[in-house]
């Protein structure tokens, strides 16, 4: 299923490079196996994922087969009148789904499976909608852009959508359609322009209320609606980068200076949201016209500036940190269009996060796949079009043979640490002496 993703260069290397500002992945022997076991009582049916190590090679075509069927009940257990039996099929789907490829599994249950999510968005509880909700998007990450990913979508959109609207559903519900939203769009209705329209507009009226008013300052929420509209602003800028040139200039001139705005707001997560997305429609914005130009740039790279040098005492010590590094990296970026490059690592493989877009992409993934994102990486071909990675990799029984075990390589590592540490105290003795 290509894709025809924007991006500075291919991002991958098979053990050819040795570049990259951060090392933020690991080999695949550090991703723990997961198994799935059913727990069953008077009051609760549903299965339950476990993650866990073993120590044992195991049959995968067993293990996978197993899955299958505990998730085959799972499914049965959506219909379950009971409501905590509900949540737990779901969260069971949820970590299933997430570290698995399910593929062929959901290709005959795809729609018994969205009328059953969609029956949870429009009548459960808060708990059970923020739960379906991240359900449906790793449904459609499972089924990928084809004709059953667009089937899910057209089922699944409209219920997502009204839970985010709705300003009486709970919060948490609402961030998690937001984020559900935004990925289903991204991956099942990316060439369909009318889909791509309606969910940017749905996700911006919600974020939107936290631009200026008429006279300029910047409106007060209750306790976690800034986090609902963080999320939103998120999964809207990940869509963007599905925008034709046509399109882009507009919303580039409506959304900066309320964005640039936003800076100021007093939440250090949106804060920075509103900065690194203001980095992403700056890159957008290059890529289509080399002389594109921001009137308010000079303005915008003062107060970049502040924020990247603030050292006000009544923020936490950790917010100040993580906010004065993303605003360098976006002021670097605007002046000079320097971006820090990352290296994500998985199997024998590299992915290179090298530009805002595929930063704002690999995070949209993390967030929904979380742990089994290097898993889906590696095997997934819908991830692996997207970030340009190709066909994916079968090795050889001579490169299994070579790798070592996880207890040896903590033999290793405890070995280099106690010699480190006895260097390191014999140069503490040495300028003891010299004091």
């Amino acid at each position: 299923m290509p894709r025809n993703k924007r991006g500075k260069r291919s991002a991958v290397s098979r053990g050819a490079r040795n570049g990259g500002r951060a090392d933020s992945g690991a080999s695949d022997d550090d991703v723990a196996s997961e198994a799935l076991s059913h727990c069953s009582s008077a009051s609760e049916s549903a299965s339950v994922l476990e993650e866990g190590t073993v120590s044992e090679p195991v049959d995968e075509q067993a293990a996978q087969e197993e899955t299958e069927d505990k998730l085959k009940q799972c499914i049965d257990d959506l219909m379950d009148k009971s409501t905590k039996t509900r949540l737990a099929a779901l969260e069971s789907l949820r970590l299933g789904f997430s570290t698995r490829l399910l593929y062929e599994f959901l290709l005959e249950r795809t729609l018994t499976l969205a009328d059953c999510l969609e029956r949870s968005l429009r009548k459960g509880s808060g708990e059970e909608q923020a739960a379906a909700a991240a359900v449906c998007a790793l449904l459609c990450v499972q089924l990928g852009g084809g004709s059953k990913g667009e089937e899910g979508f057209a089922t699944l959109c409209p219920a997502l959508s009204t839970v985010l609207s709705d300003d009486c559903a709970s919060t948490t519900a609402r961030r998690s359609c937001a984020v559900a939203l935004g990925m289903c769009c991204y991956v099942s209705a990316a060439d369909n322009v009318e889909d791509l329209w309606k969910s940017l507009g749905h996700l911006e009226s919600v974020f939107s209320s936290s631009y200026p008013g008429r006279d300029g300052a910047l409106p007060s929420h209750k306790p976690g609606t800034l986090g609902l509209h963080c999320a939103a602003l998120q999964a809207w800028a990940l869509l963007v980068t599905l925008c034709p040139a046509s399109r882009l200039h507009a919303l580039l001139e409506l959304h900066l200076p309320k964005l640039q705005a936003c800076l100021a707001s007093n939440d250090v997560h949106f804060r920075i949201v509103a900065g690194e997305t203001i980095a992403l429609l700056f890159e957008l914005g290059r890529e289509f016209d080399e002389d594109f130009l921001y009137e308010d740039a000079a303005a915008l790279c003062g107060q970049l500036k502040d924020l990247a040098t603030d050292s006000h005492k009544h923020r936490a010590k950790s917010d100040r940190r993580k906010q004065r590094s993303i605003f360098r990296e976006v002021l670097h970026y605007i002046e000079s269009e320097d971006f820090p490059e990352e290296k994500i690592r998985f199997g024998v493989e590299s992915l290179y996060i090298d530009c805002w877009m595929r930063r704002r992409t690999y995070d949209a993934f993390k967030e929904v796949l979380g742990s089994g994102v290097r898993h889906h990486l590696q095997w997934n071909q819908l991830l692996r079009d997207v970030f340009e990675l190709g066909p994916a990799l079968v090795l050889d029984s001579s490169v299994k043979a070579n790798r070592i075990s996880r207890f040896e390589k903590h033999l290793f590592n405890a070995a280099a640490f106690k010699a480190r540490t006895k260097q390191r105290n014999k140069v503490r003795d040495k300028r003891a002496d010299v004091m």
